[in-house]
């Protein structure tokens, strides 16, 4: 999506969000992700501040909306500090985090808190009052039309775990950005996610089952589910690469797809 700069938006836009930060100083666009029309880093005499949204009458508008209502759900992520709905555009402000994008690496410190992340973003219920598709229907086309239950689950899942989103504090806590793809999922939706991040950084399938085991809902899932949800975001990042290349997307399927091929020989399964 071609990103709009904050000055090239309407005045009573701008006018709108400095009633909450006060006089915008500077503005800097995020270099990264491709889903919001205006991404940017505003600084004011009073710190800074996250930015993020589109134009009002865009039909992905309600998506800043669910991903502001699902952020104020969420664990480990930043604050929700108001909402402008001016001059044709819905924006929303967040907390801006000080930190970096972690490092996945094997033998990198920033896997302790990715784990302890993990594990409570595991422990957190879907908030019902929100109403969103649940993974398992996003992905029916790539699933047996009998689903299992096993992948029915109702707790809260990031579903996008991209480094990117992810931001270690100075203080060594790990954070998730950008929930506009949450939804209800199994408890170790997002760490079985996580898996071929971590084989695409360097692990080796088992070494990556062995950090998600850490987490005391993966380790308790159903292996026949986990193997199945393995096979299944093969199938549909394969498919997303066909239909929808972008440059990150063929090493994540590779990566997929030799998680779900280990798990398929059973080498995943025992206890490291």
């Amino acid at each position: 999506m071609d990103r709009i700069e904050w000055h090239d938006l309407p005045a009573p836009t701008r006018a709108a969000v400095e009633r909450h930060t006060g006089p915008v100083e500077r503005a800097e666009t995020a270099p990264h992700g491709v889903m919001s029309r205006l991404a940017c880093t505003v600084r004011t005499r009073a710190g800074r501040a996250f930015v993020k949204g589109t134009r009002h009458d865009d039909p992905q508008a309600w998506v800043y909306r669910h991903e502001a209502e699902v952020t104020r759900n969420a664990p480990r992520a930043p604050r929700v500090l108001w909402e402008v709905d001016a001059g044709g555009w819905l924006l929303y402000g967040y907390e801006y985090i000080d930190g970096r994008h972690p490092d996945l690496t094997p033998g990198s410190d920033d896997l302790v808190p990715l784990v302890h992340t993990l594990v409570v973003v595991s422990e957190t219920p879907w908030p019902e009052t929100l109403r969103k598709k649940p993974l398992h229907s996003r992905w029916a086309e790539f699933l047996p039309e009998d689903v299992p239950t096993g992948l029915q689950g109702r707790g809260l899942a990031h579903t996008d775990m991209s480094p990117h989103n992810m931001l270690v504090t100075p203080v060594g806590e790990l954070l998730l950005l950008d929930w506009a793809l949450a939804c209800p999922a199994p408890a170790w939706a997002d760490t079985a996610l996580t898996v071929p991040r971590l084989i695409s950084a360097g692990h080796t399938p088992e070494q990556a089952e062995a950090i998600a085991r850490q987490v005391p809902a993966y380790r308790a899932a159903d292996p026949a589910a986990v193997s199945l949800f393995a096979r299944t975001v093969y199938a549909a990042w394969e498919d997303w690469e066909r239909t929808r290349p972008l440059p990150h997307r063929a090493a994540l399927t590779a990566a997929a797809r030799d998680w779900a091929a280990c798990r398929e020989a059973g080498s995943t399964t025992r206890t490291p």
